[in-house]
């Protein structure tokens, strides 16, 4: 399944259900047509379309259910004949704790009951301090209010007008004519991401992989948002503050460059709409379904890779790699979201097991992937060097034989890689003809029969 994401749900047995209480509706939202575009570095766009009744001239307009993490300095509020004169952002969330602190200076009730007798009794009290306690004075007395256990409750006159139940941004307004004015508000929020994640089934005798891929949605904004319409973006947009890593040791052996006939683009990002609008509840996690592909090639493999013309003491397992392709002909037709891949195989049963996992970057249609999934225990290479004879002063030429053990009843291809072939380096001799890869990398294939031994011999011609 390809194209517009479709929602995954989860239903319960029936007759769970009908033992469950109803959940409690939830309490009403201020938003109005809500439209979320989630990227993957951390932040959202919110474009939330509020029908509104505006009196002539200026007003102070409370937009109640925003994020409680908005950035107020990227707010827009447009419509018909509107003028934005000031705007304000009370995030200080009604909260027993903030109660308590808004009410230093006042005079509140303290209720205690009597626990034999159930009896209650009342005392006027100002707070003088809510600062790691609470402080009363209680006619001559200063108390210190202790959470004793003892049934004790406090009980204000009013909310402080500071104070908001919900996140609320209030703005004033000039309003050309009275009237009722759709207006719509947009607001970057941090709180908000979306991962990618990939669950891999890897059938060697076919020599084929089953791919699903999942998006979870994380929502920490402090708010929900109901009913919405989600655009997910496939890139990191560049902010002035952050810091963006590389990615995991699993290597993009050639980009590709098919193009893609289903994805939609915004410059140099692919968008993942949702097919259908759902909620997003604030500290929820959500997952839905954007890739199934079924038996697309695929081959194992093993790397061994060696630094400059180095020697290892001792024999080294080789890499367990997965190697694929993004392309239309033959593999996953589809661009891939960065994002962890996670690598099943069935066992002597029957049953999926998991053999590893690792991360990729955003990867181009047609590429060419290495999955590198683990070490392997039964293959195995050590680099030994044969002889190094200096030539000149800055001239040596350098003989080095990379040994390869197999313990497997089947025979293992070893992609051989040596590294740090930077400058003038010439190969004067191989055993086996390899392949330059890159600038600074040869790579050879060595065929290592079943419970056997093979050997590459390669000689280096250097300057420096």
């Amino acid at each position: 399944m390809r194209g517009r994401i479709m929602l995954a749900a989860l239903v319960w047995p029936a007759a769970a259900s009908a033992q469950t209480a109803p959940d409690p509706a939830p309490a009403p939202s201020a938003q109005g047509d809500v439209a979320v575009t989630i990227y993957q570095n951390g932040q959202a766009l919110v474009q939330d379309v509020r029908q509104l009744d505006f009196p002539g001239g200026r007003s102070r307009q409370e937009f109640p259910d925003v994020s409680a993490q908005i950035h107020p300095e990227t707010v827009t509020l447009s419509g018909p004949g509107l003028g934005v004169v000031e705007q304000n952002f009370d995030y200080d969330l009604l909260s027993p704790d903030k109660l308590m602190e808004k009410a230093v200076g006042s005079v509140i009730t303290i209720v205690r009951t009597n626990p034999a007798t159930g009896a209650e009794t009342r005392e006027q009290a100002r707070v003088l301090a809510a600062n790691g306690g609470i402080v009363l004075q209680i006619g001559s007395r200063i108390e210190v209010l202790r959470d004793d256990g003892l049934p004790v409750r406090v009980v204000f006159d009013k909310v402080p007008d500071n104070l908001r139940a919900r996140p609320t941004l209030s703005v004033t307004v000039q309003a050309a004519q009275g009237g009722h004015i759709p207006t719509t508000l947009t607001y970057l929020t941090p709180g908000m991401n979306w991962t990618s994640d990939y669950v891999m089934l890897f059938d060697e005798g076919k020599s084929t992989v089953d791919v699903q891929g999942w998006v979870t949605l994380t929502n920490n904004t402090g708010t929900s948002y109901r009913d919405a319409n989600l655009l997910l973006v496939a890139g990191n947009p560049n902010r002035a503050m952050g810091d963006f890593s590389r990615l995991g040791e699993s290597r993009l052996d050639a980009p590709g460059t098919e193009k893609s006939s289903t994805r939609e683009r915004l410059g140099d990002y692919y968008l993942y709409p949702l097919a259908e609008r759902t909620t997003v509840a604030n500290a929820q996690q959500k997952q839905v379904s954007f890739l199934d592909v079924k038996g697309a090639a695929a081959r194992r493999s093993y790397e061994w890779v060696n630094g400059w013309l180095a020697t290892t003491d001792q024999p080294r397992s080789a890499a367990s790699v997965i190697k694929f392709s993004t392309g239309k002909s033959g593999g996953l037709g589809d661009q891939l979201p960065a994002g962890t891949i996670r690598v099943y195989m069935r066992d002597a049963k029957g049953d999926p097991q998991f053999v590893g996992e690792n991360r990729i970057e955003g990867t181009p249609m047609g590429s060419q992937m290495s999955l590198r999934t683990g070490e392997a225990f039964d293959v195995k290479g050590q680099a030994v060097t044969v002889e190094r004879k200096r030539l000149s002063t800055s001239r040596w030429r350098t003989t080095m034989r990379y040994d390869f053990t197999n313990a497997r009843s089947a025979s293992a291809t070893v992609d051989m890689a040596q590294d740090g072939l930077w400058g003038d380096v010439r190969i004067i001799d191989q055993s086996i003809v390899g392949t330059r890869v890159s600038a600074d990398r040869m790579e050879w294939k060595v065929q290592v029969p079943a419970n056997g031994k093979a050997s590459l011999t390669v000689v280096f011609d250097t300057r420096y």
